[in-house]
């Protein structure tokens, strides 16, 4: 059974893949896990995909001239009720050495001087963000500022150069994560932004060559094509009854990133980019405009038509039934599948795929309709990342990485974990993977009393599989990133 993938809106559309720090690559929303957290959900939207440990010397910094959103709808309506907003700067020092130049020092071509800590007094470059709530339309809605303990204004820390520029990376970054206050929350939350291990797997280099796998042979942890690498991401716990409204446990989350709209090259930069400024190498103005935008993983790469996925970036979920529905309903991928390997598709329309990606899922329990992630009152329908906060979390060693496949209810499509290996879930539900299908492919019955596992090991994969000890039990769950060097030398 051969499946196509590619990684999590890792580069997935291209305009995109030509602007890494707003190529949103993964985001996840789930019940908070850690312990002592069950009254809270994390939202975890990662950025600037593919990072390599030794990417210097700059590194990966964000774009301090966009906006890095993550929203969340609550009342079925497929628009943004509240939006977290994340805007950077850049602050560069320009820290200089006394060469014997005229003029005194000069500065130096690195991020950093000497060993890095939380004050960061030899980094030459510093990162600073603020954060904000918005309460209605993401652009004319009602906007509060986030704050912490010191104020709005908060620290993201250098990326894992090395050992020898910062010993301890995971105690460093751990001074990084704040407790926020946000507005009209008795509850106070956590942020943290910085550079974290890449939690997604995927084969890439076999998928991509015709396919050059066994997609129904034994799900192998051998073949992941992003081990070691890194992203960014901007993570939040926020106390769940300041995300639901009403008596409504289900919500619908999604990230995006904006830009301004137009963009002059200087052709003569008298220093690095800074806010405000005409002296760096651009200079950029105008409304923002959406250019990446990221809900449940996969829905670009593999279902979205290749002429549009560029306009599936800039687009908002209300509007996807008319811009979008025929990719999920009549499904590319079966088709192609077939017609590379003779197996059939399923039969359309894929009003399996419509509930799992688009409306969310109401299923049959007892005889009785259960709303799993369907919100209460669904008004208009668009795809996003929909969770039942009402289904307890499950600690990671108790965690199914099928998710939903395994009858694990708190796993993908419910919300989004980074142990849910989404890849091998989506494949197997794309061909076909409901509670009778043709090819007798692995899936849960929820229509008794109890949830059964059917079909166990009948699941379509890429030959890669998350390890559940290469996450954090705690926030912000994603692991320490890769240094770009693990072993200091005289």
């Amino acid at each position: 059974m051969p499946a196509v993938a590619t990684a999590s809106s890792h580069r997935e559309a291209p305009m995109i893949a030509g602007m890494p720090r707003v190529d949103g690559s993964d985001f996840y929303m789930f019940k908070s896990y850690e312990a002592g957290r069950g009254g809270f959900v994390t939202l975890i939207a990662n950025y600037l995909p593919l990072q390599d440990g030794y990417g210097g010397p700059n590194y990966f910094k964000l774009d301090p001239a966009a906006l890095y959103e993550i929203h969340v709808d609550n009342n079925g309506d497929s628009a943004e009720d509240l939006t977290f907003q994340f805007r950077f700067t850049n602050t560069y020092k320009g820290l200089g050495v006394p060469t014997g130049a005229s003029g005194g020092n000069l500065a130096v071509p690195l991020d950093n001087i000497g060993t890095i800590d939380a004050a960061g007094a030899n980094l030459n470059v510093t990162e600073s963000y603020t954060l904000s709530l918005i309460r209605g339309n993401r652009r004319t809605g009602t906007r509060s500022a986030i704050t912490g303990d010191d104020g709005a204004t908060f620290q993201k820390p250098a990326d894992n150069i090395g050992i020898k520029s910062i010993p301890d990376y995971a105690a460093y970054a751990q001074q990084f994560i704040y407790d926020i206050t946000i507005p009209g929350c008795a509850t106070k939350g956590r942020v943290f932004v910085g550079q974290r291990q890449d939690g997604f797997v995927v084969n890439l280099g076999q998928v991509f060559d015709l396919v050059n796998l066994n997609p129904l042979g034994a799900r192998d942890s051998g073949h992941n094509a992003i081990a070691g690498k890194n992203v960014t991401s901007l993570a939040l716990e926020v106390p769940t009854s300041c995300l639901t409204a009403g008596n409504d446990p289900v919500i619908g989350g999604w990230t995006t990133a904006s830009l301004p709209q137009s963009r002059v090259l200087n052709p003569n930069p008298q220093g690095p980019v800074t806010n405000g400024s005409a002296k760096g190498p651009a200079v950029e103005g105008g409304a923002y405009t959406q250019v990446s935008r990221l809900g449940s993983p996969l829905v670009n790469e593999v279902v979205i038509g290749i002429t549009d996925k560029d306009k599936f970036n800039a687009s908002e979920p209300k509007d996807d039934v008319a811009n979008f529905g025929a990719y999920v309903l009549y499904p590319t991928l079966p088709v192609l599948v077939n017609a590379l390997f003779s197996v059939p598709p399923p039969a359309t329309p894929r009003n399996d795929l419509l509930a799992a990606f688009v409306t969310g899922i109401t299923a049959t329990v007892n005889g009785q309709p259960f709303k799993f992630t369907a919100p209460a009152n669904l008004t208009v329908p668009g795809e996003m990342l929909r969770l039942n906060t009402s289904i307890p979390a499950e600690p990671i060693a108790q965690q199914k990485d099928l998710g939903f496949l395994a009858c694990d209810l708190a796993g993908f499509p419910n919300g989004r974990r980074p142990y849910d290996d989404v890849v091998d879930i989506e494949l197997t539900v794309v061909e076909g993977a409901i509670a009778e299908n043709a090819l007798n492919l692995q899936t849960c019955d929820v229509s008794g009393a109890t949830p059964v596992v059917k079909n166990a090991g009948a699941v379509v994969n890429d030959g890669a599989l998350p390890d559940p000890a290469a996450y954090l039990t705690v926030f912000p769950y994603l692991n320490t990133p890769t240094p770009g060097s693990v072993a200091a030398t005289p």
